[in-house]
């Protein structure tokens, strides 16, 4: 499974890939609004530090103009993503974007439906947003499954499943049961799966049992 990273935070960015856990990276023009950058400038800088994926989103809602946004994205480095919304318009700038060569990453996913749409429309990616369903009422982690079963059925298709909307580590140690090919999450999601109580107490015991014998390995 490849872990993105869900933030246009650059400082959060270089201190996350310095793990060597991070495959790539997702951001949207709110969150490059929340890091105060400018939106290119912000793109072009983490493409620098992470050699995986960048997924940069167009803005524009038409299919010709989608297209345009999504080219000059694509011209910033070769590890750019076009994100487009999942959109009859999306999906036309999708097919044209994929056709060129360009990595596309189809987002705002709730149905199995819509991911059908969107691998017939050559896109690299699939986002499905697992939180935003279990927040109105709905299993999110189901569609997942769903998504991940039938693209199964049909090697043709080339989309990865790219798990998104994530809100704690279980939606990660599920979507990795499932299958699913991605996963991206916020930092703070990221830290919160190195933790447990239980390597932490076994940590403490090991180094006060190594303190008691007074040696060094240095």
């Amino acid at each position: 499974m490849k872990f993105f990273i869900d933030t246009a935070d650059i400082a959060e960015i270089r201190s996350l890939a310095a793990t060597g856990l991070v495959d790539g990276v997702t951001t949207n023009p709110s969150l490059v609004a929340k890091s105060g950058r400018r939106f290119l400038d912000a793109i072009a800088e983490i493409c620098s530090i992470v050699g995986g994926p960048v997924s940069a989103e167009v803005t524009a809602t038409e299919a010709e103009a989608m297209v345009k946004e999504g080219r000059k994205l694509a011209a910033i480095a070769g590890n750019v993503a076009v994100k487009v919304p999942l959109t009859p318009d999306g999906l036309r700038a999708c097919r044209t974007l994929a056709d060129d060569g360009t990595m596309v990453n189809v987002t705002l996913c709730f149905s199995p439906a819509q991911a059908i749409l969107a691998a017939k429309a050559g896109a690299a990616f699939i986002s499905p947003f697992v939180g935003r369903l279990d927040d109105v009422g709905t299993e999110g982690m189901q569609l997942i499954a769903d998504i991940v079963q039938i693209y199964s059925n049909y090697p043709a298709f080339r989309t990865e499943v790219l798990v998104a909307s994530v809100r704690h580590p279980m939606h990660v140690v599920e979507a990795a049961k499932m299958g699913a090919e991605v996963v991206t999450m916020p930092p703070a999601v990221l830290r919160q799966m190195f933790a447990h109580p239980l390597t932490e107490k076994g940590l403490a015991a090991f180094l006060s049992d190594w303190q008691k014998t007074g040696q060094s390995i240095l």
